[in-house]
């Protein structure tokens, strides 16, 4: 189960380095913005509740 917790902790951590990289470069929409952030709060969300 660990590794399964530091693969979404990866994601989550990919997906807001990856939405930050875009934005400087202005590469990005703003609806594609708010997507990878959903998906990596998601991923953080599903890590603290299998923490339980």
């Amino acid at each position: 189960m660990k590794r399964n917790m530091l693969v979404f902790k990866a994601i989550a951590l990919a997906m807001g380095v990856s939405t930050l990289v875009l934005n400087i470069l202005s590469e990005v929409s703003m609806d594609t913005t708010v997507i990878l952030l959903s998906i990596g709060v998601i991923c953080l969300a599903i890590v603290q509740l299998e923490d339980r």
